[in-house]
């Protein structure tokens, strides 16, 4: 691609908002996934308003020029990994939010992070649910662009469930206002929720309107150690078919020892697997919930079963479970999977992502919002390792097939991105290809938005 001529894009924009230093611009390559084939974007615009992005999506209309958009760069599949040539607009310094206590709803800009936004929810006496593990370093507009889940999606739902309206830059560079503080609205097609999960195919989201929620009760956290992972998953299993819980995750062995090797809490290193469930149900309700939840992880063999209200003691094993992903990093590079079957599968799945680690040798540890049925395998390799790297890749692909094969997704919450796009077709099928293929084209005739994500 030939370098565009800048000079007009950098006039019509506040002075130092486009950015082309090389060693800037290197540090805007990549995103979370460390996909191998990044380019190098021409150039870096990080806008502050609408308008902003506006302009910037004007001039690459009318220069031809491929955008790609990104947020905190926290994406899991690829989804903001720059493309030669390409310009990269970064929302990261949208940070503008008001929480709005008559309509319970927050009007936030992209750049905020979710952890900023439930704090800001927090002050005023309300709560925002959706949690992704990486709440404290993702942005809300990833959020959307993913439809991001968490650990509390088993009784909250996820991100979607909360936006109610959404401002949004087209190919074009109109900018659309979509849905509003209103609970109810029934007006034209549900064009918000088309936006929401299509990261960032169809347009830039500039503004967001959430929903809020009165406070979370206080939980009570039961935890788990079994001797195998599938009594683990049978556990799972025995507990959701009887109630809703506001948590259940799951870790297997090779997590929790990585967890204990970086946080050195005394978890039981000689576990095959533990759960950490938790009820916020108020009074009796949730003293049945807990009980319940212990006779079934006892029934399901269950080594120790430990029960907690202290706050401080929750979080300390809600911190655990976050903490799994980054501390089984350290054992090797991760290829990171967010395959999700119904729950009736969940042992399948299981079994046969360790079934898959053994035919490829390579090592995969598991964890899961077990509650909903979404796992993530993480494959560990050493990608100065061709051999290895190659199983993993074969293993990263045949996790993909079993779940779709078990009726699943290949994506619960990280999005299809760039790195699970080959698989989409077989699991949507060919209609539904395209159908989407010509709602891109709608939009974005030039195909200017995110090439290289989910469907080019």
């Amino acid at each position: 691609m030939t370098a565009p001529d800048l000079t007009s894009l950098i006039e019509s924009l506040p002075r130092g908002m486009v950015i082309t230093d090389p060693d800037v611009l290197s540090a805007y390559r990549y995103d979370r996934a460390n996909d191998p084939d990044a380019g190098t974007p021409a150039a870096l615009v990080r806008p502050m308003t609408t308008e902003h992005v506006q302009t910037a999506v004007r001039w690459a209309a009318a220069h031809d020029v491929p955008i790609i958009t990104r947020g905190a760069g926290t994406s899991l599949s690829g989804g903001s990994t720059a493309v030669d040539g390409a310009l990269t607009i970064s929302t990261e310094k949208m940070r503008q939010l008001t929480v709005d206590t008559a309509t319970r709803t927050a009007v936030t800009q992209p750049g905020m992070l979710n952890a900023e936004v439930k704090a800001a929810a927090a002050e005023k006496g309300l709560w925002y649910p959706p949690d992704p593990s990486s709440f404290e370093i993702c942005s809300i507009g990833g959020n959307v662009a993913t439809n991001a889940g968490g650990l509390c999606c088993v009784k909250y739902g996820v991100t979607t469930d909360y936006v109610l309206g959404l401002e949004v830059v087209l190919a074009d560079g109109r900018a659309l206002r979509l849905g509003g503080k209103q609970l109810k609205d029934s007006a034209g097609l549900p064009l918000t929720k088309l936006f929401v999960g299509s990261e960032g195919l169809l347009g830039i989201v500039t503004e967001v309107t959430l929903r809020l929620l009165p406070p979370q009760a206080p939980a009570c956290t039961v935890v788990g150690s079994f001797g195998s992972v599938r009594a683990a998953v049978e556990a799972v299993l025995t507990v959701t078919s009887q109630i809703r819980p506001a948590m259940l995750e799951f870790m297997d062995g090779v997590s929790i020892n990585a967890v204990e090797d970086m946080l050195k809490m005394g978890l039981d290193r000689d576990a095959g697997a533990l759960l950490v469930a938790q009820s916020d149900a108020p009074g009796p309700a949730g003293a049945a919930e807990v009980a319940l939840i212990e006779e079934a992880f006892g029934a399901c063999g269950a080594a120790e079963v430990f029960a907690t209200s202290d706050p401080v003691e929750s979080e300390a094993f809600t911190a655990a479970r976050r903490a799994a992903i980054p501390a089984v990093e350290r054992i090797g590079a991760l290829l990171l999977e967010d395959v999700g079957v119904p729950l009736p599968a969940l042992p399948d799945l299981i079994d046969g992502v360790g079934a898959i680690a053994a035919e490829n040798d390579v090592l995969i540890s598991v964890i899961a919002h077990a509650g909903d049925g979404n796992t993530h395998p993480l494959i560990v390799h050493d990608p100065a390792d061709a051999e290895e790297t190659a199983r993993a890749n074969r293993a990263f692909g045949q996790i993909m097939d079993l779940a779709i094969s078990l009726g699943g997704t290949i994506t619960g919450e990280h999005g299809v991105g760039r790195l699970k796009k080959g698989w989409l077709r077989d699991q949507v099928g060919d209609d539904v290809m395209d159908l989407m293929e010509m709602i891109k084209s709608a939009v974005d005739p030039k195909g200017l938005l995110n090439p290289g994500v989910m469907l080019s």
